[in-house]
């Protein structure tokens, strides 16, 4: 299987379950980002896909599809994803439980829970920046960095100023 390929010199911008809301607060801390990760739950209506593409403003874009995004727009999407970030290899998904544990990769990217996770695990990455859209239950909206270069990947879990 082909994966792209992406050498950056920037930090790689993660996003996930914008249900249809993007705070000009994320806008502003993704800028600066060489790519984008949205990791599904982009938004179920039609005018939801301009939130991929005010993200392409800043950056280029990749994302999965989520169980919310029914929209015509969104049957582009790919359920996974797989891409490698100067040599490390990504696995994207948005529901965690659908990833094939014998996936090979350094990282999983995943969403749906809405719940922050920066955690290695048996020698993976697993990584859920949260939710940045419309706030559920009490959880904090949030968005995430991943930075990858020769000596480590590492993530970190940034709040929105909200």
């Amino acid at each position: 299987m082909d994966h792209e390929r992406f050498e950056l010199d920037a930090p790689v911008g993660v996003i996930a379950d914008t249900h249809g809301t993007l705070r000009d607060e994320a806008l502003t801390m993704l800028e600066g980002c060489g790519l984008i990760l949205h990791l599904g739950d982009v938004g179920s209506r039609d005018r939801d896909a301009a939130i991929l593409e005010r993200l392409g403003e800043l950056a280029p874009v990749l994302a999965v599809r989520g169980n919310v995004d029914t929209a015509g727009w969104a049957e582009r999407l790919p359920w996974h994803r797989d891409l490698v970030v100067n040599g490390w290899r990504l696995h994207l998904v948005h529901d965690i439980a659908d990833l094939a544990p014998e996936t090979p990769c350094a990282a999983v990217l995943h969403g749906h829970s809405h719940k922050a996770r920066n955690e290695w695990r048996d020698g993976r990455l697993l990584f859920n920046p949260g939710g940045a859209g419309r706030r559920r239950f009490t959880l904090p909206l949030t968005l995430g960095k991943l930075w990858a270069d020769a000596s480590a990947l590492r993530g970190a879990i940034l709040h929105l100023p909200l």
